[in-house]
């Protein structure tokens, strides 16, 4: 009778929330309804989803050079699967801490609920710095992954300029992302985003069939322990796209319905990444040890154009859905969050894209800095902190008594949920973070000495007047 109670007054919070959301969508007429508010479920699916394969998808061939075809199936599979559970975890901490804000009176309807929020309402003010220093930083870098991604995108189209210039051009125009109020805000651009990721992935597995094996092509992966777990922790890396999970929520008109939306966005992404990093590995083999970008191998043609284009303008729109928590923890801390004026958000968001751009430039790494930043941050913000802060919570034996959301029959009850969450922790800590962080740095501090910090032409094969 209890939960039926919460269940109750939780439905009609959120049926609160959806009405007010559809009479503001209905007052921006009918196209501002279609291109610009979201807040169903299949919103929330094309976030999560185009959220998760992003340039990512153009290192995962690198990475198999560096596992191996097997491997590199199985890692995907097995952090695909590890993924859509914390990210169901994160969910159940989110509804859990909204409900008792909710039977407190507190009011969101002005306000973003965020990832360091809810550990600070659950746990406390020592977890939700934690929380919020390494999801800030997963996020700045991340955006920082996007930036150099279009700088290598864009150099195999039109190779003019060098990758540090058009760095430059690109933080420019990624900058305009201060202009997008929230996560509402990218129906349109979630699903254009996921359409553009399909194009490419297929094109990437279509393009190596036809073009067929490289003369005298060797896959000699697995070989050496460092590109072994480098490449691992670049897949961990993949499935991580966790650091907006709360955001996504909270944008969603019923929040409680996200539970399976990750695990199901996952599952497309698997059709996407599967064929395309095995192909084009199957296609060119080692020679994807020195070439981190799947575009550089592939010959010029309109579909490749086609497909670089595309994938620089859903990179634009990854720096968006990166960027903007960390637009809402910077307004709130300079106290503009609740403002109602656009503009004087938009200006007070410029100062986020700075740094960004300056670390673009500094480290502009295509691929490598992917796998530093899986096995030092996304180990810690994805899968690490999300798991145990689930375990904490629900210590007590009155935590679960009165639990919003009752963990799923096929685990076993809360014994098997705190057996799968300690084995999570356990082999992020020690595969993730340890070995994979290991082997990343050493791979990322060989990538400084070979070309040095801001390398005007990372990895550019020569000019072609």
């Amino acid at each position: 009778m209890a939960s039926e109670k919460v269940e109750t007054v939780i439905a009609g919070n959120y049926l609160e929330m959806e009405r007010e959301g559809e009479d503001s969508k209905s007052a921006r007429g009918k196209l501002s309804k279609f291109f610009w508010h979201g807040g169903s479920v299949y919103d929330a699916w094309f976030s999560c989803a185009s959220n998760q394969v992003a340039q990512v998808l153009l290192t995962l061939p690198y990475s198999f050079s560096q596992l191996g075809m097997l491997s590199g199936i199985l890692f995907q599979l097995f952090y695909g699967i590890m993924g859509s559970w914390t990210a169901y975890l994160i969910s159940v901490l989110y509804v859990e801490y909204r409900t008792r804000k909710e039977r407190e009176k507190v009011d969101f309807r002005n306000h973003v609920i965020q990832w360091f929020e809810v550990l600070d309402g659950l746990l406390g003010k020592h977890w939700r710095n934690i929380g919020l220093f390494f999801n800030c930083t997963f996020l700045l870098f991340g955006s920082v992954i996007q930036l150099i991604a279009c700088a290598s995108n864009i150099y195999y189209v039109n190779d003019n300029l060098d990758k540090r210039t058009w760095t430059y051009i690109f933080g420019a125009c990624c900058a305009t992302t201060v202009f997008i109020p929230s996560f509402h805000n990218y129906r349109i651009w979630s699903f254009l985003g996921l359409m553009m990721t399909s194009y490419t992935a297929w094109y990437l597995t279509i393009a190596s069939l036809i073009h067929g094996q490289v003369e005298g092509v060797k896959h000699s992966a697995p070989a050496k322990m460092v590109l072994y777990f480098t490449g691992a922790t670049n897949i961990l890396y993949t499935f991580g796209g966790h650091a907006v999970t709360v955001e996504i929520m909270h944008a969603m008109w019923k929040p409680q319905k996200f539970k399976m939306i990750y695990l199901l966005a996952t599952l497309y992404v698997l059709t996407l990444t599967l064929p395309s990093a095995a192909s084009v590995y199957w296609a060119f083999g080692d020679l994807l040890l020195t070439h981190a970008n799947a575009f550089a191998l592939l010959p010029r043609t309109g579909f490749r154009d086609t497909a670089v284009i595309l994938m620089l303008i859903h990179q634009f729109i990854t720096f968006g859905f990166a960027c903007t928590p960390l637009y809402f923890v910077w307004e709130k801390f300079i106290r503009v969050h609740e403002t109602k004026s656009l503009f004087k958000r938009a200006l007070a968001r410029l100062p986020v894209v700075i740094p960004i751009w300056f670390l673009a430039i500094v480290f502009p790494f295509f691929g490598p800095i992917n796998s530093t930043v899986g096995s030092l941050l996304v180990s810690f913000t994805v899968y690490i902190i999300p798991a145990m802060a689930h375990m904490v919570t629900f210590a007590s034996a009155p935590a679960r008594e009165n639990a919003v959301e009752r963990p799923p029959s096929f685990m076993g009850g809360w014994a098997g949920l705190y057996c799968m969450n300690a084995f999570v922790v356990v082999w992020v800590l020690v595969v993730g973070f340890g070995l994979g962080g290991w082997a990343s740095m050493l791979n990322f501090i060989k990538q400084i000495d070979t070309f040095g910090l801001f390398a005007k032409c990372y990895q550019c094969p020569p000019h072609k007047p």
